[in-house]
């Protein structure tokens, strides 16, 4: 009898991948972003129809972006790209909001509050500031300017309370196919957080990482008559790099 094991490698996770998530110069302040729904490590895709919303937020005000969203294909699937300008110093927190997605494998509808962190022109104040999502990951550790190997932490919140024992499945975006995970339980690694919602992981190697923490919404969505579970995901993507060598 041969069993399939398939609790790691069915992971979900929203995507906003930037093309940078730090920005230095003039000529780099044009920032493209690739907005998708997938299982990274394994780049497998599934399709994502337009998000209900795409904001960034800046000095404590949110601006929506979702006019300018555009139709793109990733990993083989309805995905969306975007572009945004950034005009002066300060620190960008871009949330992707995306329909409601049903998953038959898992009887419930997922809902993932995307999330990654752009600092630009030497600005780093106001990289740990909650946004006042339904459920978000604030970084305890600056979300990005670090290398690979850093331990990471973040405090998972839902309705802007600390969550204890959530469940945080952490995976890389494998986007050029350089790894292969020695077995399925390696495709995604699962932390939990603490008697204050916090989470701690050592990221091994460079590349986008993505951390999401799960947890099931108080109220249910209706699907064909039938009152169903909603999987609130809170996640973050950030980058660690290696040092440049001379």
């Amino acid at each position: 009898m041969i069993f399939c094991f398939s609790g790691a490698a069915l992971a979900h996770f929203g995507m906003v991948i930037p093309s940078s998530d730090i920005v230095m110069e003039k000529k780099d302040a044009t920032v493209s972003f690739a907005l998708s729904f997938s299982h990274p490590m394994e780049m497998v895709g599934m399709p994502l129809v337009a998000p209900a919303s795409f904001k960034v937020f800046v000095d404590g005000e949110a601006q929506e972006m979702k006019d300018a969203l555009k139709p793109a294909t990733i990993m083989e699937h309805p995905s969306w790209t975007a572009e945004y300008m950034i005009k002066r110093p300060g620190v960008y927190q871009f949330v992707m909001e995306p329909t409601p997605y049903w998953e038959p494998a898992e009887d419930c509808f997922i809902i993932h509050y995307t999330k990654t962190v752009i600092a630009a022109f030497g600005e780093e104040e106001g990289w740990g500031e909650p946004l006042g999502l339904k459920t978000e990951i604030v970084p305890l550790t600056r979300p990005f300017g670090n290398y690979a190997g850093n331990v990471f932490q973040g405090r998972v919140l839902v309705d802007g309370k600390p969550v204890a024992g959530a469940d945080v499945e952490v995976e890389f975006y494998n986007k050029d196919k350089k790894y292969e995970a020695p077995n399925d339980y390696m495709i995604t690694q699962v932390v939990r957080t603490d008697a204050d919602g916090v989470f701690t992981y050592a990221v091994p190697f460079a590349g986008w990482w993505g951390f999401a923490a799960l947890n099931t919404a108080a109220d249910k969505m209706d699907h064909e008559g039938t009152p169903k579970d909603v999987e609130l995901g809170a996640v973050l993507w950030t980058q660690f790099l290696e040092p440049v060598r001379k």
